[in-house]
């Protein structure tokens, strides 16, 4: 007989097995408005002193609104979103009532520790402890770390 070729999401129209083309994107768009959901909650839960935060999920890119207090809370918004599987971009659009300089971010490598890191920005090890600071709640603990991660590296000033 050989092998045949059919479209693959035509089934569903047919027979009415499976999810039409409309049914799907609207399974879709319910499972991203729980996910945005739990993602406010997550930061909420972190109390970083956001007012008005709403996120929305398109595919893999969040976008973010609210107030943050403060610079710092803004990245740590942006940092605890972006770090959530499945999420590859981060819209951020908040807005922040106190302005101060932005902080650098650092995607974490395999063999990277805070002092390793320290040392990369500061130029000291033992500064660790500020980039631990500048990125709790987010982590529970110095050595817990992971590849992929992106922390917020702000400056000494």
């Amino acid at each position: 007989m050989g092998l045949f070729s059919f479209i693959k999401n035509a089934g569903a129209k047919v027979f009415g097995i499976g999810k039409t083309d409309k049914e799907a994107a609207i399974e879709i768009a319910v499972a991203e408005s729980a996910k945005a959901a739990k993602l406010v909650n997550a930061v909420e839960t972190l109390a970083l002193e956001v007012v008005d935060l709403n996120i929305e999920l398109n595919g893999d890119t969040a976008t973010i609104w609210g107030e943050a207090a403060n610079q710092a809370a803004k990245e740590k918004v942006v940092l605890v979103v972006g770090n959530t599987a499945g999420v590859a971009a981060v819209d951020d659009r908040m807005t922040v009532a106190i302005a101060a300089p932005e902080a650098q971010f650092h995607t974490v490598v395999s063999g990277d520790s805070l002092s390793k890191i320290a040392k990369k920005y500061y130029g000291n090890a033992m500064k660790y402890p500020v980039l631990f600071e500048a990125n709790k709640p987010m982590l529970s603990h110095p050595d817990k770390i992971y590849p992929g991660q992106v922390l917020r590296i702000p400056s000494l000033d």
